[in-house]
C-alpha cells in the first residue's frame, strides 16, 4: 500500500509520502497476520534444514564380506542403500575396536587421547579420556535428541565413562568388547565374568528376553523411532551392533542359507551378516514408516577388518584385524540419504573414521570450536558431490608400547626413528608401515574348505618379510601390498619417517592400567558395571611438553 496506484493507498500525487492511514494499517496487519501463520505452518512441518543422522557401526565386517565387494554372502540390502548413496572404496578405520570407537566420538587419533595400545579391557581403570568432547555432546548442543543402541567399548569402570555420562540422552546395549549373544553373559578370565546389558546406567534384567542381540538392537531402534517426532526435533542414532563379531552365534533359520558352506566358522560368519543385512532392511523400512527417511543421512561403516580365524575375510587385501596391513585398516562403509548430490556413485576420496565428527557436526548445524584440536576433516561435499577430499594423509597409529620388532632400530630408520616401534602412516598415494606390523598373509574366502586355517597352506604365504621392520607401499598402484618399495625409494621413507617424528611430537602418554581387582563382577551383583567409588573428576592427563614444563 506504499506504492502508488495501490488500492488501499490514498489517492495524490504522491501517496507514499502522506500520512499512513488507519484502512493501510489494518490491512497491513492482516497481511502480517497471514504471513505469521504461514510461516508458522511451514516450520511445523519443517522445523529445520537438520537432518536426522543414523550411524550404522558393525563389528568385525571383513572387506570381503558384503556383496558388492564380490562375496558370496548375501547382503542384498547393503548392496542397494550402498547403490543408491555413495560407496566409500578408499575409506580407513582403524584395527580394532576401541580405537575405532575412540576417533569416531572424538574426531582425534589415539596419539592425542592416550589410547595409542590395544584396547580398553573391561578388568581395567580406563576410559575414553572424560576431557574429551564426544560428537552425541556436540550435537546436543545442535539440538538432537541422542540416542545409543548396541556395542560401547570405551570404558566403564566408573560413572563418569558411561555412554549417558557421555552426551547420549539414552543407552541400551552392552559395555563391553564382546559377550554371548543370547545370555548377554561375559567371561574375561577363570571366575571373572558377569552380565553386560545395560538401560541407561542399570542392569537391564527385565528387558533380557533371550532374544538374539541384533533382533534385540534392531527392535529397540525401531522403537526409539517410533516414540520421537521427527517433525520437531532432529534424531541422533548410534547404531553399535554386535554382530559380527565373535562367538559364531546365529538363530538356526539363517545357517539354512548356506548349507553349501562346508567350513562351518564361515557358514556361521555367513549367517550372521545375513542376520544383519535383514536387521538393517527393518531399520530402513522403520525410517520410511515414520517419517524420517527424506530428511535422513545413514552412514555404515565397520569398525576394523575380519578376522579370518572367526570366518571373515578381507580378500583380496593383505592381512586381518589387529593388523595394520590393509585388510586391517580398510573398511566396508557407505552413505546413503536422499541429501546426497551424486548419488549412486563411488567416492575413491581419502575418507577416516575421524573424519565423521566434524563432517555430522556440521551437517548437523553444530559448532567446531577451535581448541577441540580435531585430527579429522569434513569430507561431505567429497562424499555428495565428488569435490576432492581436504584429507591428504593419515596417522594410522604409533604405539610406543609395542616394540616387538626384533630387527628394528634408529639405524634402519636413518637415526630419524626407531623401527622397532609399531608405527604405520599414508601420506598421498605412499604408505610406510614400521615394526610388526601383524599377520601379515593374503587369506582367501575359506568357503570351500573345511580345514582349519592354521593348518593350511596356500600359494600367497610368503616369508620374504622375516627380518624386516621397515616396508613402504604405493597403495594407489598397489593396494594388495604385494611390493615393497623401501630399498628403491629410500628418499621417500625418510620423508614419511620425518612425518612420524612431526607427529609423535604431539602425542599424549599411553592410558593402559593394570587390572583393577574391583572389577570382578561378584563384587558387583554379578554385572559388569563401574566400580571405581570416587566421583570426583580426575586432572586430565598432561602431553609431555606441559610435563617438561612443569618439572
Amino acid at each position: 500500500c506504499w506504492l502508488p496506484g495501490t488500492r488501499a493507498c490514498p489517492p495524490g500525487p504522491n501517496p507514499t509520502t502522506k500520512p499512513f492511514p488507519t484502512d493501510c494499517a489494518t490491512l497491513l496487519c492482516s497481511f502480517l497476520l497471514q504471513y505469521l501463520q504461514y510461516v508458522t505452518s511451514a516450520v511445523w512441518k519443517y522445523p529445520s534444514s537438520q537432518p536426522h543422522i543414523i550411524f550404522i557401526l558393525v563389528d568385525d565386517q571383513g572387506f570381503r564380506d558384503v556383496g558388492y565387494h564380490g562375496s558370496e554372502i548375501k547382503t542384498p540390502t547393503l548392496d542397494r542403500l550402498a547403490a543408491q548413496g555413495v560407496k566409500l572404496e578408499n575409506y580407513y578405520v582403524q584395527p580394532l575396536c576401541s580405537p575405532s570407537r575412540s576417533q569416531l566420538m572424538t574426531g582425534r587419533y589415539q596419539i592425542h587421547t592416550g589410547l595409542q595400545h590395544s584396547i580398553i579391557r573391561a578388568t581395567q581403570p580406563n576410559c575414553l579420556p572424560l576431557e574429551n568432547v564426544t560428537l552425541p555432546q556436540k550435537l546436543k548442543q545442535a539440538g538432537y535428541s541422542t540416542h545409543m543402541i548396541g556395542k560401547w567399548h570405551l570404558g566403564f569402570y566408573k560413572r563418569g565413562c558411561l555412554p549417558t555420562q557421555r552426551g547420549f540422552d539414552t543407552f541400551f546395549g552392552s559395555l563391553l568388547g564382546s559377550g554371548d549373544y543370547y545370555s548377554h553373559y561375559k567371561c574375561e578370565a577363570p571366575g571373572i565374568c558377569g552380565y553386560d546389558l545395560y538401560e541407561g546406567e542399570e542392569a537391564a534384567w527385565e528387558q533380557d528376553r533371550g532374544l538374539y542381540s541384533t533382533v534385540m538392537f534392531t527392535r529397540k531402534a525401531i522403537r526409539i523411532l517410533a516414540r520421537h517426532n521427527p517433525r520437531k526435533q532432529p534424531l541422533f542414532l548410534y547404531l553399535a551392533y554386535q554382530a559380527v563379531h565373535s562367538p559364531l552365534q546365529v538363530p538356526a533359520r539363517y545357517l539354512e542359507r548356506y548349507k553349501g558352506i562346508p567350513n562351518l566358522h564361515r557358514r556361521k560368519y555367513a549367517a550372521m551378516v545375513s542376520c544383519l543385512d535383514e536387521a538393517i532392511h527393518n531399520l530402513t523400512l522403520a525410517l520410511k514408516r515414520y517419517g524420517y527417511y527424506d530428511n535422513t543421512v545413514i552412514v555404515y561403516s565397520s569398525d576394523n577388518g575380519g578376522q579370518p580365524f572367526a570366518g571373515g575375510s578381507n580378500w583380496p587385501l593383505r592381512g586381518s584385524k589387529a593388523t595394520y596391513w590393509e585388510g586391517g585398516i580398510r573398511a566396508v562403509g557407505f552413505v546413503h540419504s536422499p541429501l546426497l548430490v551424486n548419488k549412486g556413485t563411488k567416492c575413491h576420496s581419502l575418507v577416516h573414521i575421524t573424519d565423521w565428527f566434524p563432517t555430522l557436526i556440521t551437517l548437523g548445524e553444530g559448532t567446531l570450536d577451535e581448541d577441540l584440536n580435531l585430527d579429522g576433516y569434513d569430507v561431505w561435499e567429497a562424499i555428495s558431490e565428488g569435490h576432492p577430499s581436504p584429507r591428504q594423509d593419515i596417522l594410522h597409529n604409533i604405539d610406543p608400547i609395542y616394540i616387538k620388532a626384533k630387527n628394528g632400530s634408529w639405524k634402519a630408520g636413518y637415526g630419524l626413528w626407531n623401527t622397532a616401534i609399531q608405527a604405520a602412516i599414508r601420506v598421498g598415494h605412499w604408505k610406510l608401515l614400521t615394526g610388526v606390523p601383524g599377520y601379515s598373509d593374503w587369506v582367501p574366502p575359506q568357503t570351500f574348505s573345511n580345514q582349519r586355517l592354521t593348518n593350511r597352506w596356500h600359494n600367497e604365504r610368503v616369508h620374504w618379510d622375516r627380518g624386516k621392520s621397515v616396508w613402504l607401499f604405493n597403495i594407489t598402484a598397489d593396494p594388495y601390498e604385494r611390493v615393497d618399495l623401501s630399498q628403491r625409494y629410500p628418499h621417500i621413507v625418510k620423508k614419511m619417517l620425518v612425518r612420524l617424528v612431526q607427529y609423535n611430537k604431539t602425542a599424549v602418554p599411553v592410558r593402559y592400567p593394570s587390572k583393577d581387582l574391583r572389577s570382578n563382577p561378584q563384587y558387583n551383583g554379578g554385572v559388569w558395571g563401574p566400580w571405581y567409588k570416587d566421583e570426583r573428576e580426575e586432572k586430565p592427563r598432561l602431553g609431555r611438553a606441559q610435563e617438561s614444563q612443569q618439572k
